[in-house]
């Protein structure tokens, strides 16, 4: 897959995203805005590539929106009308969300690697996938408070899904950093390993067992339990129930019946 701002590479099913500008801390311009949503999507629709991996190459896993992107946005007070540079900055700002919501809505299961900073934008980027997997080094910052601006593309909106609404709201109130060990106490992680090498083979073993499952189960899995996220129980289950009728008697499970029956491991077309 052809990306500039990005290193992606597919082996065994697995997909691994890397945010490619190091020299910037990982930081994001329009450009590799654009090019992440691009990618996510693309995944989303390669049957071969059953799990993802996202991860940072250089120092840090990614310091969130280039600085250079948030200046451009003081050139809009050059727009007279009051009434269109709101509407311009509102335009940018929803590109932003839609590119990371690209992830969340990335029919393969995402898992975040992230090793030393996370920062603003990248907690935003984090929140989204799946998963989140850190190294002890990891920090995980809303700097956006810090900036004199209210977190606006995702963190407000998704992290007090994941961790306690109290614990969100001292990080975004504060800005302070929580290193990997807290973050796994509070359950922004999921497991915190003492290097990045160790990271990245811990990611790569659970994105491997995610990758030998039946991949319409996990695809089916992934939607059931972000529709169950915002709504009922009552009305999960009545999706379910529709989902199950819809997918329950597929080819992947005579597959899962034929190995347990023969003891052997189940082969799964993409």
């Amino acid at each position: 897959m052809d990306s500039i701002y990005f290193k992606v590479e597919v082996k065994d099913k697995v997909a691994q995203v890397s945010f490619n500008r190091p020299e910037k801390a990982n930081a994001l311009h329009m450009e590799a805005w654009i090019e992440m949503q691009s990618i996510f999507e693309k995944l989303s629709q390669t049957d071969e590539v059953r799990a993802v991996i996202l991860a940072g190459e250089g120092t840090h896993f990614c310091a969130g929106i280039d600085l250079e992107l948030l200046m451009s946005v003081g050139k809009l007070q050059g727009v007279a009308c009051s009434g269109k540079r709101s509407e311009k900055v509102r335009a940018m700002v929803l590109t932003l969300q839609q590119t990371i919501t690209a992830i969340e809505k990335c029919a393969k299961p995402v898992l975040a690697a992230i090793h030393n900073g996370c920062i603003g934008g990248g907690v935003d980027i984090a929140t989204a996938c799946d998963m989140r997997y850190c190294t002890e080094d990891a920090y995980f910052t809303i700097k956006e408070i810090d900036l004199g601006m209210v977190a606006d593309i995702g963190t407000l909106q998704r992290l007090p899904k994941i961790i306690s609404p109290g614990m969100a709201a001292e990080m975004a109130y504060t800005g302070r950093k929580v290193f990997g060990n807290e973050a796994k106490d509070i359950g922004l992680v999921n497991h915190c390993y003492s290097s990045r090498d160790t990271l990245m083979e811990g990611v790569m073993e659970i994105a491997a067992t995610i990758a030998s499952k039946s991949p319409l189960s996990i695809r089916g899995t992934k939607d059931v339990l972000h529709y169950s996220r915002e709504h009922s129980v009552d009305d999960s289950l009545n999706y379910m129930s529709t989902w199950n009728a819809a997918m329950l008697l597929s080819d992947d499970l005579k597959e899962a019946f034929a190995a347990t029956m023969e003891k052997r491991a189940p082969k799964y077309q993409d």
